[in-house]
């Protein structure tokens, strides 16, 4: 159970920062269909368990080392080839904007220019990649608990501090940009970006434990673990949606309501939450073309590293509104691809 635990916690930990870290992933995705945005949370939590189950379950079956052996093992020749040029590009684009979101962060907290704090973050996501990829799952393992007390603790304030009704709620929360037509669909696009950006190392990790069982509970406790966050931080946004409406950290916006520490703690953990994914992003984008052993790793972690940061200055909000949905659409390839080939499995094993 214990490592099966600490898969859940890595996928976790990977998925919060390019999927929770500000506030502004669910607030597009989720609140701002107002009260529908609550049914679009429980529909990520079953899809997120599920496929986070089957990829570290093809994970475990196949050892792998890196996602490209998984993907065109499940995807054949040519699919596969789409397939791992979508997850490889995306790698990169999601680790973008993490550098983006520090930057806004520190700008938001410390009054620091963006610039600053987005080197600042390339420097300790290079520092990272140095380590070996056990060194690299606790670090990112570590963050989530914090995570979810800051979070709760928000939560909590906010339920008790609600200045506006249900109703009023509901209509100013359609008033915020949204990253799809209708709740279900952000929804399903919420989770299919996360799976794009996270499947590679949720591979990787389900091809460290080889009893397919523990690494499948692994996925399933992570799948679950991110649909209560994506819950908890949908409705403590929804009923302070007069407050963090066009904010560009909302979840920060709303620590600082409670107290000038709390934000502080805020930021951390939201530094924290985008360095995990910055990290996670970037190893396996690496590991893609590099051995983590070979010669050329370390000087390829430097050159990946300073193009991310030259990316980054597009701006966050900016990125999240269009990698994101880019990486939605095309990620529902990816989820069909693996809903086939858990139906083979199952026939397989059943025959």
């Amino acid at each position: 159970m214990r490592k099966s635990l600490q898969i859940g916690g890595a996928f976790v930990g990977l998925i919060v920062g390019a999927g929770f870290a500000s506030g502004q992933e669910i607030m597009q995705y989720f609140t701002s269909f107002g009260v529908m945005g609550l049914m679009g949370g429980i529909v990520a939590a079953f899809v997120f368990a599920f496929l986070g189950m089957t990829l570290a379950q093809l994970g475990s079956d196949l050892q792998q080392s890196s996602h490209k052996g998984v993907i065109y093992k499940i995807g054949g020749r040519y699919l596969g080839t789409i397939l791992d040029f979508i997850i490889t590009f995306f790698l990169f684009g999601v680790a973008v904007v993490m550098f983006a979101g520090a930057g806004s962060t520190f700008s938001q907290m410390f009054g620091m220019p963006s610039m600053v704090g987005s080197i600042i973050m390339v420097a300790f996501v290079i520092s990272t990649l140095l380590l070996d990829l056990k060194n690299i799952l606790n670090i990112i393992a570590v963050v989530t608990p914090y995570l979810l007390a800051i979070i709760f603790i928000i939560l909590i304030y906010s339920l008790f501090t609600m200045d506006i009704s249900w109703s009023q709620a509901d209509a100013l929360a359609k008033e915020q940009n949204s990253a799809a037509d209708h709740w279900l669909l952000g929804s399903i696009l919420y989770v299919s970006y996360n799976i794009a950006a996270g499947a590679a190392l949720l591979i990787i990790m389900g091809g460290e434990e080889k009893d397919r069982k523990v690494a499948g509970r692994g996925g399933i406790i992570g799948g679950i673990l991110l649909g209560a966050l994506i819950i908890l931080i949908n409705i403590t946004m929804f009923v302070k949606i007069d407050v963090i409406g066009g904010v560009d950290m909302p979840t920060l916006e709303l620590a600082n309501q409670i107290h000038p520490f709390i934000g502080v703690l805020m930021s951390f953990a939201l530094l924290g939450m985008m360095y995990n994914t910055a990290v996670g992003m970037f190893y396996t984008f690496t590991v893609r073309f590099f051995p983590p052993k070979s010669k050329a790793f370390k000087p390829a972690v430097m050159i990946v590293g300073l193009l991310g940061f030259a990316a980054s200055l597009v701006g966050f909000t900016n990125l999240v509104g269009k990698v994101y949905s880019t990486m939605g659409y095309l990620g529902f390839v990816l989820i069909f691809v693996i809903v086939i080939a858990w139906i083979r499995k199952k026939r397989a094993v059943a025959w």
